[in-house]
């Protein structure tokens, strides 16, 4: 019999959800057309995504090229460390992350050297999945794309692994916008790129995809978030760093998880709370989600805290699909590293500070006929100098990689009291992540049932096997159908004035006369439409037609007149079916 995956996959293929790319050519691994119903389903997903974080909660959204220059990706640490371990059979030269070959010998793998996971494949005396050949030694794979841009290659691009950094690097636009007022935050919604080595997950790894990300910049002296106490009841399946050497997950409020220390403050907290409410809200299903703790030894070493919000698939297991995590200042220190540029921000304390201040002052007129064009450059390192730095005779700077020796008399300094208004800080971002691709994947598999039709229709048999996909109405790719009883002349008109008033409401609706109306129903059924219209004789009298609801399949007589209306406030205001009638 079919495991899920396959089920769902084949159902997603016949409906125009999800095609093989490049079919017409073979295809290759890692890449996936959405089809007419799943570009919609997967609009539909980041819409909601968007209502949550750019309309609720404020945070702007942003595009930038998905093509970066080089010096980006060496300032966040791509260039010399986004690999995985690879290694390649000798017999069949089909190449496998190292790591994924030796998940069942040891936890945690990916935490291994590529010469650990060399040794320990040895060991246990690990061959190839497809042929059982030997494997050669694993090595650091780099998983960006590499490009030139322009002609000639003059300069070095990439296609960027995430969305995040062209938010960091547009932090100084960002915080002008956001009038120099902390806490702000941007997202960006588009593709990424990365060369997987071996994707065999299906749509769970692609090399292209989308991410939807929130860069969050934050006060480090002030973590607590103003909308805490509104979710701070909200009880979440945490998988927590202590339940994961016991194997245990909990159901916890957030706030006792905050108090406890499980959490590591209230932003990040909240944040796990708005990822919580998106999943709930296009579809997931609150039994097979859990929200589990990076382990130490697997937190990124910027990281103060990190959550992955992961949804069980049954042929995957758990699956992460969104990455929570209080990053500190890494990503802005960096760039300010690489750019030479500042990249903080001025906070104004609550009432003047007096500080005691060391103050170097450079003699100007001694050192700029001394050293000239390197005079400031000079001063500027004098500057920088420690009063210990300072007790002898002769100074010694470095300037441009030169050592310079200068005279004391050159140079006067002392301590001085200073009332200060404030200081530049810099920020610590704050980042929920989303794999868009395997959220939508897993509304399919969460949503499909099959069960055995109860519905009584004439031209079925009533035990007929009914596939149905209970996706939630706001999400569905095609929110209503109007079918005519019969394919006439008489039926068909209203049923087109129907649809066109419910088009102008802006809701998606498709007209099918072709078949049975029991066959349209399952049509219907199976793609997730959650209402269809049936315009019957009995509309031509009393102008009335008849909604029946996609997972009761009742039905519910209604008036023509308000159509619309009645079933925008069922798709979107979460009237009741039985209210829908008359």
């Amino acid at each position: 019999m079919a495991d899920k995956y396959e089920q769902v996959l084949e159902l997603a293929k016949r409906r125009g959800f999800l095609w093989n790319s490049f079919e017409l050519y073979g295809g290759t691994a890692g890449f996936f057309d959405y089809g007419p119903l799943g570009a919609m389903l997967k609009r539909r997903v980041e819409n909601i995504w968007r209502d949550i974080f750019v309309i609720n909660e404020g945070y702007y959204e942003i595009e930038v090229p998905t093509i970066g220059i080089e010096d980006i990706f060496v300032a966040s640490g791509h260039v010399g460390g986004f690999s995985d371990p690879l290694t390649e059979c000798q017999k069949c030269h089909e190449a496998f992350r190292a790591d994924h070959l030796v998940k069942d010998i040891i936890e945690n793998p990916d935490t291994l050297s590529a010469e650990e996971l060399t040794a320990l494949m040895d060991k246990n005396n690990v061959k190839c999945p497809e042929c059982g050949g030997k494997l050669g030694n694993a090595y650091e794979f780099n998983l960006m794309f590499k490009t030139s841009i322009g002609p000639g290659g003059k300069r070095m691009g990439y296609l960027r692994p995430e969305t995040a950094q062209g938010m960091f690097v547009d932090f100084p636009r960002l915080l002008k916008f956001y009038r120099d007022h902390l806490p702000f935050g941007a997202t960006q919604i588009g593709k990424a790129y990365r060369n997987e080595i071996s994707p065999r997950q299906g749509v769970i790894r692609l090399r292209e995809f989308t991410q939807a990300e929130a860069e969050i910049f934050i006060d480090p002296g002030n973590k607590t978030h103003p909308k805490f106490k509104d979710v701070a009841d909200i009880v979440m399946n945490l998988y927590s760093q202590k339940g994961q050497a016991s194997g245990e997950t909990k159901n916890m409020s957030l706030g006792e998880a905050v108090k406890n220390g499980i959490i590591a403050h209230e932003f990040l907290a909240y944040c796990l709370a708005m990822t919580h409410k998106f999943l709930i809200r296009v579809g997931v299903s609150p039994e097979k989600m859990r929200f589990r703790q990076h382990m130490k030894d697997e937190m990124a070493h910027y990281a103060a805290d990190c959550w992955d919000a992961e949804i069980l698939s049954e042929r995957f297991g758990w699956v992460e699909v969104v990455g929570i995590a209080d990053r500190t200042d890494f990503d802005l220190k960096a760039h300010a590293k690489q750019s030479q540029k500042e990249l903080s921000v001025y906070v104004a304390y609550d009432s003047p500070k007096k500080v005691q201040k060391f103050v170097v002052k450079p003699d100007m007129g001694l050192l700029g006929p001394m050293f000239k064009g390197k005079a400031k450059k000079v001063a500027d390192a004098l500057k920088a100098l420690k009063s210990e730095e300072l007790s002898g005779d002769v100074i010694e700077v470095t300037v441009d990689g030169e050592k310079i020796n200068i005279n004391k008399n050159s140079v006067k300094f002392e301590t001085i009291t200073e009332e200060i208004h404030g200081e530049n800080i810099i920020p610590h971002v704050i980042e929920p992540s989303f794999g868009i691709d395997r959220v939508t994947y897993s509304l399919l598999e969460h949503s499909y049932f099959e069960e055995e039709a109860k519905e009584k229709i004439e031209d079925e048999e009533s035990a007929e096997l009914r596939i149905v996909l209970r996706l939630p109405p706001e999400v569905a790719p095609v929110q209503a159908a109007v079918l005519p009883l019969l394919s006439r002349d008489e039926l068909i008109k209203p049923g087109m004035e129907i649809v066109n008033k419910i088009r102008k409401a802006g809701i998606l609706v498709a007209f099918d006369d072709s078949g049975t109306i029991g066959r349209r129903y399952r049509r219907n059924d199976e793609i997730g439409t959650p209402y269809s219209i049936t315009i019957d004789y009995q509309t031509l009298e009393d102008k009335t037609v008849t909604i029946r609801d996609r997972d009761t399949m009742k039905q519910v007589r209604a008036p023509i007149s308000d159509i619309e209306n009645n079933v925008y406030d069922l798709i979107y205001r979460r009237k009741s079916f039985e209210d829908a009638g008359i």
